[in-house]
């Protein structure tokens, strides 16, 4: 019979519906359940594409003496950290407060209140490779639990206190320009000169590290930072990490070279990605960027939109229970899908052989340098039609069709930013139907939910969800000059403020009438996302320098002289707050006046979308009476003569612009430092 996860609305728990162990959800009837039969708790966290996660769920989890063990040791809770990253990232630290190094599936033991007493990722079914089996650690932990052993409440309060102390040095921490410079050197110093990216395995995109060193760039004219960023994006792009044949990124390479990836593939990375691949094509005009832009959304639009218009939260890594499955060929494989001619065309582009690439298979990758001329690249794009049609009809990895709102936000952000650089607008009108769902559809009296799917709603939202939304609306407003964006962006910013301000000035994770959990994650390292926090500190200098009220920009500030102090310790793993601090610090707008109708203003717009540079802000103001009374371009910009570009920084502006090839010249001599009046 299926256990209590048939109710879920996640993917993941679903999967897990017929499992026999006891499964609840992460629910307060799960503790008073603890708490009445005296039995500790079994957290385990995963998600629905982690590959490790399926190996114990089909060894552990599925297996009928197993379950036997846990339900009678334990009241056993199975959470989706997608679904619940606010109980995620709270046992993931305590897990790491172990000196164990995180991961999923996560492992976690916990007292009837919720406090965690040890844990652990992965265990085996049967004992080996210096790791206990999974029914020895259960019986173990049980045993410890009901003696009353001293270490459970050692571990348990030692815990407590290290997840309730934050650091906090004394004093204010000053980071500026010259910090920022110091922190892009030391990565520049990281990265593999070789294959791109950091140096080592496993690789991640890194992308928070990438526009830290394009920002460098930016800041210092050093072509260096942007060559490093740059050679990243190749080396990923080229690589096994990219699917060659139906396009988007999977999560990670295994291998420093990108070859061979973790096949998983994530709406957040695709979105964080296709940002930096815009930057990149505006600077370069390289047909690489541009074609793996392309590639991606079209990816996005064939196999993550879902029914309501919104992006599903990822793709699984494994396909009739093996990883890549879905993805890797073999020579006959190819030669039966092309004939031999072609065959031997596109596997001599590709790096498929007969002996493979890897484990006996080959995974589609452009590593090795090839001379491709035009006619060849429109015969593999033929090719890899072909074979896309014929992987159709492989049994697809699974798909976790919830729609969060966090990871739509940035996506939608990403849609809207590329849309003008690479020409298309119907990229821009994906990000809006995405934008109007989940503006409606996940809101209750004006505040955001989390996740969605089949009409469930996780509500309340997080500070993650008003982050990454309220960019999304502050990108489309300025991809469409659409009030509404705007207005909804400020709405969500003052629910943000009303239920997730910390004391210190950053932001909860969790709501303040959030279901209670032990403590309110309050993190502000990145992880695979940019933290909430930096996203928060990035949108209110937006809206400051769009709205014209500087308490925005003040409530940055604040934001800042709380949390830089506990950046400083690890610089590091606070690249995105350090790129907030550079767009504090380096504020450039361009302001676009001129009738509704003139092209000329059309043209000028036209030209500052597509500019690479960084968290530029573009604001098409029409009439310069539009602009508040303060704006430094309002004089100006009310003496020009018909359509007109300001380019501003602080509290000047330059001359009018009314070439759009001047445009960019400008926006370097401000960023040097030149004066802009």
């Amino acid at each position: 019979m299926p256990n209590r996860l048939q109710h879920a609305a996640s993917p993941y728990l679903l999967q897990h519906k017929d499992n026999p162990v006891d499964w609840w959800q992460w629910q307060p009837d799960a503790f008073e359940e603890a708490r009445r039969s005296g039995r500790p708790i079994l957290l385990s966290v995963g998600y629905a594409a982690c590959h490790w996660c399926h190996v114990m769920a089909h060894e552990s989890f599925e297996d009928e003496a197993t379950a036997a063990v846990m339900n009678e040791l334990f009241v056993n809770i199975k959470v989706d950290r997608e679904e619940r990253p606010d109980v995620d990232q709270i046992y993931m630290s305590a897990l790491q407060q172990l000196g164990v190094q995180g991961g999923w599936p996560m492992t976690m033991f916990l007292d009837a209140e919720g406090a965690p007493f040890w844990g652990g990722t992965y265990f085996p079914k049967e004992a080996r490779y210096g790791q206990p089996a999974f029914t020895d650690v259960l019986q173990t932990m049980a045993g410890a639990y009901r003696s009353g052993d001293p270490r459970i409440a050692s571990n348990r309060e030692a815990l407590l206190e290290r997840l309730r102390t934050k650091a906090q040095p004394e004093g204010r921490v000053t980071i500026g320009p010259n910090e920022l410079d110091d922190v892009a050197g030391r990565i520049l110093g990281i990265m593999d000169t070789a294959h791109g990216g950091l140096q080592g395995a496993p690789k991640f995109p890194n992308t928070p590290f990438l526009e830290l060193l394009w920002r460098a760039h930016e800041r210092t004219g050093r072509q260096r930072f942007r060559d490093a960023a740059l050679h990243a994006l190749d080396g990923m792009s080229e690589g096994g990490i990219y699917d060659h044949i139906g396009g988007g990124y999977a999560r990670y390479s295994v291998d420093e070279r990108w070859l061979v990836p973790h096949f998983e593939k994530m709406l957040y990375d695709n979105a964080q990605i296709l940002e930096l691949l815009g930057l990149a094509y505006s600077e370069t005009l390289a047909d690489l960027f541009r074609a793996r832009a392309e590639e991606t959304v079209a990816w996005l639009k064939r196999e993550m939109l879902t029914e309501s218009g919104a992006f599903a939260a990822s793709l699984d890594a494994d396909s009739e229970g093996h990883e890549g499955r879905y993805y890797v060929w073999t020579l006959r494989q190819i030669l039966d899908a092309l004939g031999a001619e072609d065959a031997e065309f596109f596997a001599r582009h590709y790096d498929i052989t007969p002996f493979g690439n890897w484990e006996g298979v080959s995974i589609p990758n452009r590593l090795k340098e090839t001379e491709r001329s035009g006619a060849d690249e429109m015969r593999l794009a033929m090719l890899r039609d072909k074979l896309l049609a014929v992987r159709a009809a492989r049994v697809p990895p699974g798909r976790d069709d919830k729609v969060l709102a966090d990871w739509n936000g940035l996506m939608i952000a990403a849609l809207a930013g590329a849309a003008p650089r690479f020409g298309r607008p119907e990229w821009t009108g994906m990000a809006a139907r995405a934008f109007r769902f989940i503006a409606e559809s996940m809101s209750r009296n004006g505040r955001l939910g989390h996740s969605w799917r089949t009409g469930k709603l996780v509500y309340p939202g997080l500070s993650s969800d008003y982050a990454a939304m309220i960019g999304a609306g502050l990108a489309l407003h300025q991809a469409t000059g659409e009030v509404f964006y705007l207005e909804q962006a400020i709405a969500w910013q003052r629910a943000l403020e009303t239920h997730h301000a910390a004391e210190d000035g950053g932001y909860y994770l969790t709501a303040d009438d959030a279901e209670g959990l032990i403590l309110r994650p309050e993190a502000t390292a990145d992880d695979a996302i940019t933290n909430p926090n930096a996203l928060i500190a990035r949108n209110l200098v937006t809206l400051a320098t769009l709205t014209g009220e500087e308490a925005w920009r003040a409530r940055a500030d604040r934001l800042f002289d709380g949390l830089l102090p506990r950046a400083a310790a690890n610089l590091y793993s606070h690249a995105g707050l350090l790129n907030a601090l550079d767009a504090r610090v380096r504020t450039t707008e361009i302001v676009i006046t001129g009738p509704a109708d003139d092209p000329a203003a059309d043209a000028l717009l036209d030209a500052a979308r597509r500019l690479p540079r960084a968290g530029l802000v573009i604001q098409r103001a029409g009439d310069p009476a539009a602009l508040p009374e303060t704006h430094p371009a309002r004089a100006k910009a009310t003496a020009a003569e018909g359509a007109a570009a300001f380019v501003c920084s602080g509290a000047v502006c330059s001359l009018p612009v009314t070439e759009p090839n001047r445009l960019a010249e400008q926006v370097t001599r401000v960023d040097a430092g030149a004066p802009a009046g």
